[in-house]
């Protein structure tokens, strides 16, 4: 029997791509798509991509009850609100794809698979890491799992970002006049996937690890994350690469490339690309994922494969778009 699923915040771009998974994939079904605003409204009337799909239609209910699993898509700051509002049935497994409990708080677990499988697999709630916290952290996992990232080494982090990254909302930054031809730095040094960044890395590395110099920058596309990350690093170039492979060998999605990786080849895919070359004692590591896939909407399928027990890999088997 199908595991039956839910959607809170059906309208988003991160609800988008859910749909687009979800309707595909073997093992569940989708029971309702809440979203106050569209209720009664054909599902294809606002994510146009699923025409000819699809006849599903968003509900203003959400019977909790007849579900095995809930998503929550809403903006940051309404998971909280929306517990607040609602009893969880206590056999109800969640995937938040918010920031507001990705702190590990009241009872959720982080879900980087790459770091917390086991205990994602074991989890009733799961908190969905950030889009730039993804790229980040894969591009530094196995050097924190090796205890390399020591407090005097710092790190510096430069990473581009599509206009999907700021949501379905219009605004002044993503409007295709102002960004196409355009990149811009936002949130020098302040970014607020900092700080999941740097408990899932000091946790690995067995303590605190060197500073972490993030600038984002906002790219003329529409979606995928490049980032840049480059820090000291003992090791020898092959012996970063066999770090590197052996950290990720059981890992489907985070992919280790001998060659120079681009940004197509991660995009309408749920995989990190990783590829990582030494210049004199610096380290550079380049990662190339899609901020909605991998970032989001993609890495949330992953982590409900592993809580509801299926293989973490169904119906995220995507080919990217190289032309």
């Amino acid at each position: 029997m199908k595991k039956r699923i839910g959607i809170i915040g059906g309208a988003g771009y991160t609800a988008g791509e859910l749909l687009r998974l979800l309707i595909n994939h073997p093992e569940v079904e989708i029971s309702f798509i809440h979203s106050t605003s569209n209720a009664g409204r054909a599902v294809t009337e606002v994510h146009g991509g699923l025409l000819g799909e699809t006849d599903l239609k968003f509900s203003d209910t959400h019977p909790l009850e007849d579900i095995d699993l809930l998503f929550l898509c809403s903006a940051h700051g309404h998971s909280k609100k929306f517990w607040e509002e609602n009893e969880r049935p206590a056999a109800l497994k969640v995937v938040d794809l918010a920031q507001d409990f990705r702190d590990e708080s009241e009872g959720f677990v982080y879900g980087l698979p790459e770091a917390n499988r086991d205990r994602i697999a074991r989890a009733t709630l799961v908190a969905n890491p950030g889009c730039f916290a993804t790229a980040i952290q894969l591009s530094l996992l196995p050097l924190a799992a090796a205890g390399l990232l020591t407090p005097g080494r710092e790190i510096n982090v430069t990473a581009l970002t599509g206009s999907t990254g700021a949501g379905v909302k219009p605004g002044a930054t993503t409007h295709f006049s102002w960004r196409n031809d355009n990149i811009s730095v936002y949130k020098p040094f302040t970014h607020q996937h900092l700080a999941e960044i740097g408990r899932t890395l000091s946790r690995l590395n067995g303590g605190e690890t060197g500073r972490i110099n993030f600038v984002p920058m906002r790219g003329d596309f529409p979606r995928g994350i490049f980032a840049v990350t480059t820090l000291d690093c003992p090791l020898e170039e092959a012996e970063v690469t066999a770090l590197y492979k052996n950290y990720y060998k059981d890992a489907p999605f985070a992919v280790v490339s001998d060659a120079p990786v681009d940004l197509k080849q991660a995009v309408n895919t749920n995989k990190a690309v990783i590829h990582v070359e030494k210049h004199g004692d610096k380290l550079l590591v380049t990662c190339a994922e899609d901020n909605l896939l991998k970032g989001a909407s993609g890495q949330a399928v992953q982590n409900m494969n592993l809580l509801l027990g299926f293989d973490e890999r169904t119906g995220l088997r995507l080919k990217p778009s190289a032309f």
